[in-house]
């Protein structure tokens, strides 16, 4: 763009009005008008004034009706669904924002705002004027050239003629032709059948235009040169449908198109009437300065800090008489199982909501009601399972209750779960990130109240004045999360079923299981530590004396220095910043040739062992129950496994004999002992189910082992004759492919060409063709849905999977693969821990649930129970889930966690 004035700028209005409405959450104002569409639009035209400053502008809008291309095509346009009512409610609203801001709005009847656009951009080009589209519609890109850049709505990204032809194949003047072959979709523009865009762009290289391609369609040989020429007709349709009109005759021109002065007045009514307080505060006086206007928050949430008995009985009443109430706790810390109560908070309707505090201990707070007496008035509320319970993280309030003596029943709604469950990639799940990404609002945080670092306050230390307001709005937030994200779930009956029947039925099960807690034998890790620590002490020397100095084994400096100057080692990789990597994979390839990277990599997985396992489980035991209290997390790792944190339990190593010793110190009390049940290959198995292949079906059905039958079809081998190593490779192939390996890295992974490689992975895929189809056709949905599902309709959104950057893009297709299978994994495992629970739950079955560690799950069992509770367990794991293959668990019995394992 030319710097020496701003460009003229055509805003796709229409464009923006979808964008905003299926970006932004369902806003209402108080008297239930929607707005969010309206808040976004006006959000975005800002950005751009903001960021260009334009003279000349003109946002143009499609106006109602048919337009010309329905007499030419009926069928135009035809799968496109009416605008919905909450749309088309604002749209009267938007165009007055519009003109108030002093834009030009341009709307024409029977031709879209597409062909309004055109005429105008080609008008400014032919002046040789700098024109800037700004839209979210790809076939705008047939405009772009030296004069006319387009700039995507969401994004921001510009796109020249370079970009176009980057992202499309095809150079922009080439654009209504690629459009008139592969069809567009949105517009119902048919396009030719089995035509996509990599075969348009390819012809288009060749041929030039449409009607070259026309004239040698003789040429194109297969399926799709007969579908070419069976299509000729409807591809002439095609591309004059897709065909931007720019020779209208309009009463308006780029000249005459000039930015006004905003009208503060209306916009203020506008903005008041919406309830847009942001824009409000934003927006300037008669002289230009800042106005100042109460939040919100003020005005429209009433938040009741209950000190008087009254107050507080007048809440329990119309909580008695709720059929649901929000409920949270603010506690003395974060830990669970030492959490006291300092207040509890709730609300029956959004926009007024109580904290009730009972424990807050400053200097100078007043007097407030008695802890025990309050929670004693409530725990019959909070205990009867008929009145539904709204809450944020509710396990963690549940577990500070029981520290009260209270069982909370009735856990019905979780709003981070039910925000995990609906889009686990959208956002962290945290209420604030929650909060602002589906209501648009900007809560109260923690450190506004208590501070940061060492000098945090805890939440009795905070008065009341901060702490009640802060507190009473988390009840209502998490009623009005709940409202908003509820009726999203419902309308996807799949992600509804993932919460109703996996999720939130886990929540007692995780609940109990961590309050249960597992026994550690501390002194057995006291002695593990004291011989690591001998360990590294003899790993150090002897690194001393492979370098010929001493030196700091855990500073990458040092090391770049010794092992590729002085002892002049391979340079395999380097970092961002020139220097040569010292990251574990690059130590692990030089550690086949030589002996001090193999050395760090022995003293590094040590040090690790120590500080993280050995040295840390026993700080974690509690002094009331003398044992170890995880937290497992629902809402963090995007495919729906389990984490766990304080400590963690997920990523105890097992590889080595070290890191197995750590599971020795995980016992079981006197009388009992540890049983261990594992699925077998799981994820392999829902790969056979997934694609469907009747080779991988048939060897799990047979119950043969995988690997080794892999290695029969790969090599060509009787199954007898399979040696260890062909085996081996084998179960590299199996495991590698579903977590998306290349041949590269399958060869660095068996120490071979990568050439030799992909001929493994060629016989693989030839061997079991089911599994590249379902690859194939598992990234190609991806692309078209954006997300992938499990068996069970949990999903994954991939937002990377279109990116231009490679890495990502293939980083995405890689999750797209492996997403189904380890996502239905997690399901099976939560299914399986919740029958499991349920039948231990029912009567005196002399075990508890005490762990699970990805496809395990780990209990303790009385010595005379143990095969009764182990045939029960395996048999509710295998019948967790029905698939086209069995599934299979293996088990162990123990007097700790390695003898079960």
């Amino acid at each position: 763009m030319s710097k020496s004035k701003p460009p003229f700028i055509l805003v796709d209005g229409s464009s923006y009005l979808y964008r905003a409405f299926h970006a932004l959450p369902s806003l209402t104002n108080s008297a239930g008008t929607a707005t969010g569409a309206a808040l976004g639009v006006t959000n975005m035209l800002n950005k751009l004034l903001t960021e260009h400053n334009p003279t000349h502008i003109a946002v143009v809008f499609d106006a109602k009706g048919k337009t010309f291309r329905h007499e030419m095509y009926a069928d135009y346009k035809a799968n496109r669904p009416p605008m919905p009512d909450e749309l088309r409610e604002q749209v009267e609203a938007i165009h007055d924002i519009v003109r108030h801001l002093g834009l030009p709005l341009v709307c024409v009847d029977g031709v879209e705002a597409d062909d309004v656009i055109g005429t105008l951009a080609r008008e400014a080009a032919g002046e040789s004027r700098q024109t800037l589209i700004s839209t979210g519609d790809k076939d705008m890109a047939q405009l772009v050239d030296k004069h006319v850049n387009l700039m995507n709505t969401m994004s921001g990204e510009s796109f020249d003629d370079a970009l176009v032809e980057k992202k499309f194949g095809v150079r922009p003047d080439q654009i209504i032709d690629y459009l008139g072959l592969v069809g567009d979709t949105s517009d119902n523009i048919p396009g030719v059948p089995k035509v996509g865009p990599k075969t348009a762009a390819k012809w288009l290289a060749q041929y030039d235009t449409i009607d070259n391609l026309i004239e040698h369609a003789d040429e194109i040989k297969g399926k799709v040169g007969e579908s070419l020429r069976e299509h000729i007709e409807q591809l002439k349709l095609s591309r004059t449908l897709a065909t931007i009109n720019c020779e209208l005759d309009l009463d308006c021109s780029p000249d005459s198109l000039q930015r006004g002065a905003a009208n503060l007045v209306e916009l203020r009514a506008i903005y008041e009437r919406l309830e847009f307080n942001s824009l409000l505060r934003a927006l300037p006086d008669a002289d230009g300065e800042p106005v100042a206007v109460e939040a919100a928050e003020a005005s429209d949430l009433r938040l009741d800090v209950v000190l008087a008995q009254a107050d507080f009985d007048a809440w329990l009443k119309k909580l008695s008489k709720a059929k649901r109430f929000a409920f949270d706790t603010e506690t003395t810390s974060l830990d669970y199982m030492e959490a006291q109560i300092v207040g509890v908070s709730f609300a029956v309707e959004t926009g007024h909501a109580a904290y009730v505090p009972v424990a807050h201990r400053y200097l100078g707070a007043p007097a407030q009601l008695d802890r025990d007496a309050v929670l004693g008035a409530l725990k019959p509320l909070l205990e009867n399972p008929k009145i539904e319970k709204i809450g944020h993280h509710i396990k963690y309030d549940a577990h500070v209750l029981k520290n009260h003596g209270i069982h909370m029943t009735g856990m019905a709604f979780d709003t981070m779960i039910e925000s995990y469950v609906l889009n686990s990639t959208a956002t962290r799940h945290d209420m604030d990130s929650v909060a602002k990404r589906y209501l648009g609002r900007e809560t109260i945080h923690y450190e506004d109240i208590a501070g940061k670092g060492v000098k945090q306050l805890r939440f009795d230390d905070i008065e009341l004045d901060e702490a009640g307001p802060y507190a009473a709005e988390d009840a209502d937030v998490t009623l009005a999360l709940h409202e908003h994200l509820w009726p999203l779930l419902k309308a996807e009956p799949s992600l509804k079923n993932i919460y109703d029947t996996i999720e939130q039925p886990l929540i007692e099960v995780l609940s109990d299981m961590e309050y249960r807690g597992v026994l550690i034998d501390a002194n057995m890790l006291a002695t593990q530590s004291a011989e690591l620590a001998e360990s590294m002490e003899q790993l150090r020397s002897a690194a001393f004396e492979a370098a010929g100095k001493e030196f700091n084994l855990g500073s990458p400096k040092q090391l770049q220095e010794i092992l590729f100057e002085e002892q002049g080692l391979p340079v395999i990789r380097k970092t961002p910043k020139g220097q040569p990597s010292t990251a574990e994979d690059v130590l692990q390839e030089l550690a086949l040739d030589y002996e001090l990277p193999q050395l760090i990599l022995d003293y590094r997985s040590m040090s690790k062992l120590k500080s993280t396992y050995t040295d840390r489980l026993p700080e974690e035991i509690n002094e009331r129950t003398g044992r170890v209290h995880t937290s497992y997390h629902q809402a963090v790792a995007a495919t729906g496994r389990l984490s766990s944190q304080g400590p963690n339990l997920q990523n105890i190593p097992i590889r080595s004999a070290e890191g197995r010793r750590i599971r020795q110190a995980f016992v079981a009390p006197k009388g009992r002992c540890i049983v261990a049940a594992d699925y077998s290959q799981i994820e392999l198995r829902i790969m056979a189910h997934l694609s469907g292949d009747e080779g991988l079906t048939r060897a799990f059905a047979e119950d043969r082992d995988i690997h080794q039958a892999t290695a029969a079809e790969v090599f060509g081998a009787p199954l007898d004759d399979v040696t260890s190593d062909q085996r081996r490779s084998a179960k590299a192939i199996n495991f590698g492919l579903i977590y998306g390996m290349s041949a590269f890295g399958l060869a660095k992974q068996l120490g071979i060409t990568r050439g030799a490689a992909q001929e493994y992975v060629d016989l693989y895929f030839e061997r079991y063709p089911g599994v590249r189809q379902y690859m194939d056709d598992t990234r190609t949905k991806a692309r078209d849905d954006g997300y992938v599902e499990t068996v069970f309709g949990r999903r994954l959104y991939l937002p990377e999977i279109k990116a231009r950057n490679a890495a990502r893009r293939q980083y995405a297709e890689r999750s797209a693969i492996n997403a189904p299978m380890q996502g239905t994994a997690a399901d099976i495992i939560k299914l399986a821990m919740i029958d499991v629970h349920q039948w231990l739950s029912s009567g005196d079955r002399g075990a508890t649930l005490i762990m699970q560690v990805h496809d395990e799950l780990v209990l303790e069992v009385d010595n005379d129970r143990v095969d009764a509770v182990t045939k029960e367990v395996v048999e509710r794991m295998c019948n967790a889930a029905t698939l086209a293959v069995p599934l299979r668990v293996d088990t162990g019995t123990g007097i700790n966690w390695d003898e079960a394992h």
